[in-house]
């Protein structure tokens, strides 16, 4: 077992092989698999359909056709894709394709099969940086060298170096049934580059769903690492997938089509495979260039495939274009031609990189672990993410207060400047739920203290938190100070006596450096570490009853690189291949990867340190409040959503930092962990008062809320401003307050069914081109489209507009767009909201909390379509006791209109509903005047403006009960 080997027993593959029927080309395709080699067999064949039956006839009849021997043949993959390639590209992939097994590559590439390869759709063979890349380097691996000119601006253009088309691979050797799907044995006849290449793979195929397939790869006799994630088992093999899949034999590959339109979806028969112990790299083809996902980075939404390489290894650094940042999330989302949509998720988590190439094709490496995919077929981007959080978990339903407007900064000195601030708030009657303290309240930067002197009267506000229906937050690291005199600090003394703490090769607690000074590293991999978590919450709890727990520097972040005696030399600290992490090194800036820990060695679990924190503080938070748990975290992984929410980092004070917010939001909401923001008017340097302005106003539609500030710069709380800048921040958080019940119903729906809360344009517009770029605008749900302004000095702002009725959220106006760009008024007090045609928001008039807000009467807001139809619905409950749906102690409502009546259906309710009441109702888009206006048959009175807006007030109709409305 290699240095990346796991505990896990491998599970070996037994005779007898044969070709499932679903692993078949779609209907429209029948005879496709028949120019594929044959996997011959003697073992019964399956009970088939007729049609199945007669398929297998034919390709029967087929296997007898003479061949030459060694051969396998697909069609040409550059069709899924819908690209026009030359005769040339044709012949190059043709003879990748067709190769005949050859017997040991010698010497390097012939100079004509290398110039055929187009530059688009070279492979790189020599991917590690800080090399330059010689012919001699190149063909000693046996690759094609063909200098380019340089890219623009210095970044990674066209390889240099790349694969020739016939360079040697893994052959399918054996193909078999299984419960679930096939089991298969991949062989390697001729060793890869890097050391210890694995020369028997299983290979797994499960079709666990109709729109999931599972494809596992691992070594065929040895037990490896794998992600200790909780997955869905598939109990039977899916009976009517909406995919198909083909193999090549020789080289091994495979190809996954959507049934319906045959696009390819997959192909790896692009570039070989490569297993070995610490380098493990496949490549496929795309159906499109329109990718999103892959992260944690600073880019736009949609991904350049213009030879770029996206590195996932978490890492403590200022958000920074094409640096790796705080979480890996090895995902990523695809629109295909003509709208529909899939999604892979590589479940692995060691260092890796992605390499994006315009042919399109994108290749995945990573340095350890197994190659285990999860392929989800949609057919829409909403489905795509639905079927992602079905197997990594949907996220956590928040508190209600976590939804609220929350303020912190770095620098408030001592709790009395904290408590000024807070009251300066109450005193503009600027709504604030949450009021957060970074670590300037701890006594020597040692988690679970707090400064004796300065933050004294730290209970005293914590407790006039809670008199005004506010919460309190405060930040805890995971590194724990280690050099406090023993029996002086229990966290360390009692960590150590445990034996909880992350361990250096020799045994020794690993030492680094954070903000206290020296520090050990707790292991949350270790169950026993969340035990000593959850005393030390406890008994900092019985002196500062804190609501919930903001987790930073989990990366793990050290100030040194590796420990205070750096890493041991080996292929753990120095691993063959390096992916490209930012410092050229696993350690730079945070643990030695050879360090060991419960579960594994950090190589293997780096990236899971932030998940299983957040994991070890929700569940004390749970067993210390008894409500929900709120946990904020830096660092990130799949399924994260399950125990926390995420803000986007170290920004700056920045235009542009405000504008990557977006996109950053955007792709946690793909990532499933809904609950997620920017510090609001950027956490380093001095903001503006123009620039706090917009980004509040941005910022009052980020999912989690929260204007952060870092030392040593002024105030860049609203109450810090001007009269007019103060005004405007307070509209609009009023703005945020009052939408509540729509935004709380958004995450009970990503609870329940894995919905986003924040949303791309194209999620809801997937047929429009338009919408695939667009990060600069973005809806709640599927009905309200938020316009910010991102530039100084501007008091407009374009927006996209999709095909439809949009009405302005304040006013009810309409604009009837043909899928336009629009120029919108924006003067610095105003945010744009439009309301898409169709739609029912339930909002609700807002107070200085959530907890205020919720004692108040309900406005429905009804945006008609061109039909005269609307839908809505809204989830209500106490706002913060545990699994209230899953106990059914919540209210469910659904809101129609059609023919002039607009009706209220409970489906399910409870006593928390009895006190709330709707009492407003506006329909935008009523065309002609009213007559009368009828409550459940009586008659009421009515406001009926000339923009086409009816309002009917007064309806004081609980929320438990149905009722309907007409208008004549």
């Amino acid at each position: 077992m290699g240095a990346s080997g796991m505990e896990t027993p491998s599970r070996r593959a037994s005779p007898g092989w044969f070709l499932h029927p679903h692993l078949r080309p779609s209907p429209r395709s029948p005879r496709t698999m028949k120019l594929y080699q044959k996997l011959r067999t003697a073992v019964p064949r399956l009970v088939l359909s007729q049609e199945d039956e007669e398929e297998e006839e034919e390709e029967e009849e087929d296997a007898h056709t003479p061949t030459r021997t060694g051969h396998s043949r697909l069609a040409p993959w550059w069709v899924g894709s819908g690209l026009l390639l030359s005769a040339v590209l044709l012949s190059a992939v043709t003879v990748w394709v067709l190769r005949q097994v050859s017997g040991g590559w010698h010497g390097p590439a012939p100079p004509s099969q290398c110039h055929q390869v187009p530059e688009s759709h070279r492979f790189d063979c020599y991917p590690e940086r800080r090399v330059v890349v010689t012919r001699e380097l190149c063909e000693g691996r046996g690759c094609c060298f063909i200098e380019t000119p340089p890219a623009a601006g210095g970044t990674r253009g066209v390889p240099w170096c790349f694969y020739p088309p016939d360079f040697p691979s893994y052959a399918l050797q054996s193909l078999n049934q299984t419960a679930l799907g096939m089991a298969g044995l991949l062989v390697r006849r001729e060793k890869a580059y890097y050391p210890r290449d694995i020369g028997v793979l299983r290979l797994d195929v499960e079709l666990e769903t109709a729109t999931r397939l599972h494809v596992k790869i691992t070594d065929a006799a040895n037990p490896r690492y794998e992600v200790p994630l909780d997955v869905p088992r598939a109990k039977k093999r899916a009976e009517n997938p909406i995919y198909s899949l083909d193999f090549s034999k020789d080289p091994f590959g495979l190809l996954l089509r959507r049934r319906d339109t045959g696009t390819v979806l997959l192909n790896t028969t692009v570039a070989p495979l490569i297993f070995a112990d610490q380098f493990l790299q496949i490549s496929t083809a795309l159906p499109s260039r329109f990718l999103y996902g892959l992260g944690e980075h600073r880019s736009t939404l949609l991904h350049s495939l213009d030879w770029s390489t996206l590195t996932l290894w978490a890492r403590d650094v200022s958000p920074t274009e094409s640096f790796n940042l705080y979480g890996a999330h090895p995902f990523y989302l695809l629109l295909e031609e003509g709208g529909d949509a899939h999604g892979v998720f590589l479940l692995n988590s060691n260092a890796m990189e992605v390499a994006l190439q315009p042919a399109p094709a994108l290749t995945w490496r990573t340095i350890g672990g197994v190659l285990d995919f999860y392929i989800f077929l949609g057919p829409d981007p909403n489905a795509v993410i639905q079927q992602y959080q079905e197997v990594i978990g949907f996220p956590a339903m928040p508190p209600l207060w976590a939804l609220g407007f929350h303020l912190c900064r770095w620098g408030y000195g001592s709790s009395n400047e904290t408590w000024q601030t807070v009251r300066a708030m109450r005193n503009f009657q600027i709504p604030q739920d949450a009021q957060w303290n970074d670590i300037d309240y701890m006594d020597g930067y040692r988690d679970f203290t707090f400064d004796a002197q300065k933050f004294a009267s730290l209970p005293s506000l914590v407790e006039d938190l809670h008199k005004h229906g506010q919460h309190y937050v405060m930040i805890l690291d995971p590194g724990i100070s280690s050099t406090s005199p023993r029996g002086s600090y229990w966290p360390f003394d009692e960590g150590l006596r445990r034996g909880l703490f992350i361990n250096t090769t020799q045994g020794q607690p690993l030492i680094g450096q954070v903000w206290p000074g020296y520090t050990a590293f707790a292991d949350f991999s270790n169950v026993d570490t969340r035990q000593w978590w959850l005393e030390n919450l406890q008994r900092f709890h019985a002196h500062v009853p804190f609501d919930g727990v903001w987790i930073d520097m989990n990366e793990p972040s050290n100030f040194m690189d590796g420990s205070e005696e750096g890493c041991p030399p080996g292929e753990l600290d120095s691993p063959p291949y390096t992916p490209a992490v930012l410092g050229d090194s696993l350690s730079a800036k945070t643990l030695c990867a050879s360090a060991k820990q419960s579960a594994s060695v950090h190589y293997n679990l780096h990236n899971l340190y932030g998940l299983m924190e957040a994991e070890a503080t929700a569940s004390a938070l749970i067993q210390i409040r008894g409500k929900r748990p709120f946990v904020i975290s830096r660092s990130t992984f799949p399924s994260q959503g399950r125990y926390s929410g995420h803000w986007l980092g170290d920004n700056r004070s920045q235009w542009k930092d405000m504008y990557y917010s977006i996109p950053g939001m955007l792709s946690f909401s793909l990532f499933g962990i809904p609950l997620v923001g920017a510090d609001i008017c950027g956490f380093s340097g001095s903001t503006s008062e123009e620039l706090c302005t917009r980004w509040m106003q941005l910022g009052a539609f980020y999912p989690f809320s929260r204007n952060h500030n870092s030392q040593n710069e002024k105030a860049q709380d609203p109450t810090a401003f001007s009269p007019a800048a103060r005004t405007a921040m307070k509209d609009v958080l009023l703005t945020r307050y009052s939408l509540l019940p729509f935004l709380y119903t958004l995450f009970h729906r990503a609870h329940v069914h894995g919905d986003t809360v924040a949303r791309p344009l194209f999620f809801e517009f997937p047929q429009d081109t338009v919408t695939y770029g667009l990060d600069r605008q973005f809806l709640w749900g599927r009905s309200l489209l938020v316009t910010p302004v991102l530039e100084p000095g501007v008091d407009s702002v374009m927006g996209y507009f999709p095909r439809g009725v949009w009405y302005d959220f304040y006013t009810g106006s309409s604009v009837n767009s043909s899928g336009e760009m629009l120029k919108l008024s924006a003067p610095l007090e105003h945010l744009n909201l439009h309301l898409r045609e169709g739609s029912i928001l339930p909002t609700q008039k807002p107070g200085p909390t959530s907890e205020a807000s919720r004692g108040n009467p309900l406005r429905l807001i009804v945006a008609l379509s061109p039909g005269a139809t609307a839908w809505g619905d809204l989830f209500w409950d106490d706002g913060e006791s545990l699994d209230t749906f899953e106990r059914g102690s919540y209210s469910y409502l659904v809101f129609n209109a059609t023919e002039n009546v607009f009706t209220s259906s409970v489906l399910h309710t409870s006593t928390e509903a009895a006190s709330t009441t709707i009492g407003t109702l506006s329909i935008y888009g009523v065309r002609e005047p009213p007559h009368k206006v009828l409550l459940n048959g009586q008659e009421k009175p009515f406001s009926y403006l000339d923009n086409q807006v009816l309002t009917v007030s007064g309806l004081a109709m609980g929320l438990g009960q149905a009722f309907s409305l007409q208008w004549l």
